[in-house]
């Protein structure tokens, strides 16, 4: 009996994926094998949460097709650890999905195959559903219990970027002797020399009465960088040096330049996607507490840079000014749908043009500040926009136009024949089977070890964990010498034509779709546009890490009735 293998590893498991898929697999085997089942397929999600429904996880979506698919070369799947497969009632969700498909589910817990008639089965089910959902909650109650604890009691650093004005020193091995045995160390905050002036700076000039956006140019024109600038080799990804009111704001509401340390100062909270239907499961949302639920150390627990007092005024001058409040409100998420939000490039600046409500129609716009354009020496107006309106009807005739009949069938040859070029020279490149194979022999050699020490008295259930991890090892390198040993495919005509298909299906779904929907759609499908005011122009293009790039330019509007 043919057989697919599904599991699934995330961060808060602290697991290694290699190893945690190679376990899961062997005692999903241990099942099968005895009745004369083989696995034929893998899904294996990585780094997601179980509370995440099998729709939004990318493996167990392509299981769930591959379940719906006539020419499946599976006739059952079978899972490791329903734990990990199966969160809260996901599996009275999921399953009947098996059972219209007549494709067989097998976990050890029942001891082969779940039988859709069996109400002991249903409880055993989600039984282990609930234990699931229980375990990530204690995770999260530990995780928080111990943060709270280690802030107030210890004043800890308990990880993440230092604040402005400090930089990070060691403080000692870390108290946990497993990863104190790693070298691992605690880290306390400590006055950064160059950045702690400009922290008092900002500090002293706010509560004198000067504003936020006033004391940002300040900085900027005595030259000295903001902190994605000064701090470069954090924040790679931003080029500007100019101070924004938003860096001034996020210093002066920073509490922990009194010296103290505050944790709780945010939270993430789950909401329901569809309230309707809540099959679809939930989004983290990011949202600011209230500063009665932050937590402080109860001394201080690094060299402060202001006083508290100091902090106090500038809390209180921020509250009678109005540029902000306490009420632990996330920032304001509009309910407008944007059906081009973040795919519009500013073609002068290079930054995402964001979406704007002006005079009841939707824009896509893009400000620079007068620091900003200097600072750039870029030629920008202090706003620009861009009508939705006026560019949704040529996107979707481009999108038409490249994406169905020959003129896809034609770019799909070419990205697959570039593929498969390039994956024949990478293969021929970087043969790592060498190392692969060594790793299965030291694997080899350390069990051997252990059944020795085994043998000669050792303790059982220590060395069953040594051989057990060094097995799963082993299993995981034999896995990758399979990959490695076979060589890339070039995609078949077969492939492409259903690509060709899928395409043309997604985009007759645009007609009359929800402005929600079709967002998503243009995101998947990964459309990304770039807007060129001095020529009043928008290319377009899909660009896709599976199907390379197919480009054309799409005139803004009606200003220029044809694409060139």
């Amino acid at each position: 009996m043919r057989f697919a293998f599904y599991g699934r590893v995330s961060t808060e498991d602290q697991q290694d994926p290699q190893a945690s898929q190679a376990w899961q697999l062997s005692r999903a085997r241990s099942l099968i094998e005895p009745a004369g089942g083989e696995v034929v397929a893998e899904f294996f999600d990585i780094g997601l949460s179980r509370s995440l429904p099998w729709k939004r996880r990318p493996e167990a979506l392509r299981l769930l097709d591959a379940i719906k698919s006539p020419d499946r070369d599976f006739a059952a799947v079978v899972i490791g650890e329903p734990q990990r497969a199966f969160y809260g009632s996901q599996f009275g969700m999921t399953f009947p999905v098996f059972v219209h498909y007549g494709v067989g589910l097998w976990v050890p817990e029942v001891g082969g195959a779940i039988d859709p008639g069996s109400d002991a089965h249903d409880l055993v089910m989600a039984l282990y559903g609930g234990m699931s959902k229980g375990e990530r909650n204690r995770i999260k109650i530990r995780v928080r219990s111990a943060m709270q604890a280690q802030t107030e009691l210890e004043g800890r650093y308990l990880g993440g970027r230092p604040p402005y004005g400090y930089r990070l020193i060691d403080a000692g091995p870390h108290p946990n002797p497993a990863k104190a045995a790693q070298g691992k160390q605690l880290h306390r905050l400590d006055p950064d020399p160059v950045t702690e002036p400009i922290v008092k700076r900002i500090f002293t000039e706010y509560v004198a009465g000067r504003g936020m956006t006033s004391i940002a140019r300040g900085l900027t024109q005595d030259g000295i960088p903001c902190p994605s600038a000064y701090d470069r080799a954090r924040n790679p990804h931003r080029t500007t040096e100019v101070w924004e009111t938003t860096a001034i704001r996020a210093i002066l509401k920073n509490p922990r330049y009194t010296g103290h340390q505050v944790w709780n100062r945010a939270r993430t909270d789950e909401v329901l996607l569809d309230v309707d239907d809540v099959a679809l499961g939930h989004e983290n949302r990011h949202r600011w507490n209230d500063p009665s639920q932050w937590v402080w150390s109860r001394q201080q627990s690094h060299t402060p840079l202001i006083s508290t007092d100091l902090y106090e005024r500038a809390q209180h001058t921020v509250k009678t000014r109005g540029t902000g409040g306490d009420a632990g409100r996330a920032p304001r998420r509009t309910a407008r749908p944007y059906l081009f939000r973040g795919l519009i490039t500013c073609g002068i600046c290079g930054r995402r043009m964001v979406g704007n409500l002006n005079h009841g129609r939707l824009y896509y716009r893009c400000t620079a500040s007068r620091d900003f354009v200097r600072q750039q020496q870029i030629s920008h107006p202090p706003v620009l926009y861009l009508r939705e309106d006026q560019i949704a009807d040529p996107i979707d005739r481009f999108l038409r136009d490249e994406l169905t009949g020959n003129a896809l069938t034609a770019n799909l040859r070419r990205v697959a024949d570039a593929q498969h070029r390039a994956a024949l020279a990478a293969t021929s490149g970087a043969d790592d089977t060498t190392e692969i194979r060594q790793a299965i022999t030291d694997a080899d050699a350390k069990i051997d070890r252990y059944r020795a020490a085994l043998d000669a008295g050792g303790d059982p259930t220590l060395i069953a964990g040594w051989i057990t991890e060094t097995t799963a090892i082993k299993r995981a390198a034999q896995a990758r010498l399979g990959v490695t040993d076979a060589a890339p495919q070039r995609m078949t005509e077969d492939q492409l034509d259903a690509i060709a298909a899928a395409f043309k299906d997604l985009l007759r779904l645009v007609q009359g779709a929800d402005p929600r929907d079709r967002a998503e759609l243009y995101s998947r499908i990964g459309l990304r546009m770039t807007y060129q005011p001095g020529q009043k122009t928008l290319k377009a293009e899909v660009v896709s890490d599976d199907f390379g790039r197919v480009y054309n330019v799409c005139p803004r509007g009606d200003l220029n009735p044809h694409a060139r």
